[in-house]
């Protein structure tokens, strides 16, 4: 499959904001092109000046940043076939598209859209295709002539070859496409402005991509784009038909293809949930691929070094959140603790943080954030996890409050109030005795009788560590909390 340099390109257009779909597009192409040693090209489709934008094309850069991938050649690195920004080249495709027109391979349509929709409707009413008819294909100078004295636009239209197309997808086997399906389609608006359909495979050609990597909803232009190669050869301007592979669509709820509109498909989405970048990408990649049937955490290294096209499933992959999820906590725990610490910076200080900025106490998290990796998913959680360390009143909701404190819960907390009282606050082991022996003394087991105390001092009936915490909160904090739980009980 790979002889010889591989070159792939990733190529998306700044519009909105980056999503997962793309990601993963970009993730094969730069696991492949890592894998095989090859060259990772970023080129920016940007001819659509209605749609695209600058802030766009600058979240672009931000996120591949953020995901860790680095580009051989492409904007802000350049290369030998600079630019790599579509907009930039217009030129060439101008040059082009009329090499194309004067060789024969493309021509000028005159149709307009009334006579093209009427041709059409007349098509699908016999049985036919329903594609572009050839109309323009062959017409006279003075039928061009007559079309130009009646101020009729032209578009440029490539003249497709009277054969099947036949091409080895790397993903899905032989294809093969009968000429009734492929009609003769545009490459130049009336306008002067080239298509997808001609800049495409033009920047291929001339960046000499070897391999072309994309989603399945291009698998439709493929036969266009090959017959197109056929002519740039003919012409000089590409050297080779380059080896296609369209990876297998991502499929969100109702098993509907995860669009841009759905929420769960902006990657700003996990960047600010607190997923890792290894993380996320780990994840990404089992959409289609496995790295083995048992083992789905592992690192983007190892990624690389067993990653290729041909191991890539056809089928459609569905997006599952709560395997994101779990993925991604793996990858925290495979943290050391030190740049854990650090990850979850942004979620301590302000905006994210609820408290105070001159109420963080380092040495507190520091000595907290070995419990706290050991139960997140995303970094977003720390801030809940760890807030009735610096907020001066633990936060707790009425039905948190309500569960932990069934029973007789301020007999409860009377006496383990007085049992913390005298047990050694340097060891966890000691404050766990205390509230153990406290409940024993209600007939009560651990887990009933450290509900209402870890309410009380946390604010919550789920948490890091229970007798952790209390260490790291203190003696005269923790206990002044439990005074205000059995206040608040007795009134």
């Amino acid at each position: 499959m790979v002889n010889g340099p591989v070159r792939v390109r990733f190529c998306p257009s700044p519009t909105g904001n980056p999503h997962v779909g793309l990601v993963r597009t970009a993730l094969f192409n730069w696991a492949f092109a890592r894998h095989h040693g090859g060259t990772f090209v970023f080129r920016i489709e940007d001819t659509d000046a209605a749609r695209d934008s600058e802030e766009s094309y600058g979240q672009l850069l931000d996120s591949l940043r953020w995901l860790g991938f680095t580009w051989d050649e492409g904007p802000e690195v350049g290369g030998p076939h600079a630019p790599y920004r579509q907009s930039e080249r217009m030129d060439i495709y101008a040059d082009v598209a009329k090499k194309l027109k004067d060789g024969g391979y493309a021509y000028g349509c005159y149709c307009t859209t009334e006579e093209l929709d009427a041709r059409r409707d007349a098509a699908r009413a016999a049985g036919k295709p329903s594609g572009y008819d050839g109309h323009c294909r062959d017409l006279s100078a003075e039928r061009v002539a007559a079309y130009q004295a009646e101020g009729r636009a032209s578009i440029v239209r490539f003249r497709m070859p009277d054969e099947t197309i036949t091409f080895t997808d790397l993903v899905r086997g032989e294809i093969s496409v009968t000429p009734e399906n492929v009609p003769d389609f545009g490459i130049v608006r009336a306008n002067g402005a080239p298509l997808y359909t001609l800049v495409n495979p033009v920047d291929d050609a001339l960046m000499e991509i070897t391999h072309v990597l994309r989603g399945e909803d291009l698998l439709s232009s493929t036969p266009r784009q090959i017959a197109l190669y056929g002519a740039l050869i003919e012409l000089g301007i590409a050297k080779a038909v380059p080896a296609f592979g369209h990876l297998p669509y991502v499929m969100g709820e109702g098993n509907k293809k995860l669009s841009k509109r759905d929420p769960e498909s902006s990657l700003n989405l996990y960047r600010e949930r607190g997923f890792l970048p290894e993380g996320l990408l780990n994840y990404l990649s089992l959409l289609g691929w496995s790295f083995s049937k048992d083992q789905d955490v592992f690192s983007i290294e190892e990624m690389v070094a067993k990653f290729d096209i041909p191991d890539v499933n056809a089928n459609p992959a569905r997006f599952d959140l709560k395997k994101a999820e779990s993925i991604n906590g793996d990858h925290i725990r495979m943290l050391d603790v030190k740049a854990f610490a650090e990850a979850c910076t942004p979620w301590l200080r302000a905006p994210h943080a609820p408290w105070a900025p001159e109420a963080f106490d380092q040495a507190a998290w520091e000595a907290i954030a070995p419990h706290a990796q050991t139960r997140m998913a995303v970094l977003s959680e720390i801030t809940a996890n760890v807030d009735f360390l610096f907020l001066d009143e633990p936060v707790s909701d009425q039905p948190s409050w309500d569960k932990a404190m069934k029973g007789e819960p301020a007999a409860l907390l009377t006496t383990a109030r007085a049992n913390l009282e005298a047990a050694n606050w340097s060891d966890p082991e000691s404050l766990k005795q205390a509230v153990l022996t406290a409940g024993e003394a209600h007939g009560l087991k651990l887990g009933k009788a450290q509900a209402p105390v870890r309410v009380a001092v946390t604010g919550r009936t789920v948490g890091l560590p229970l007798f952790e915490s209390l260490e790291i909160l203190g003696k005269d904090k923790s206990l002044s909390r439990i005074d205000a739980a059995l206040a608040k009980l007795s009134a």
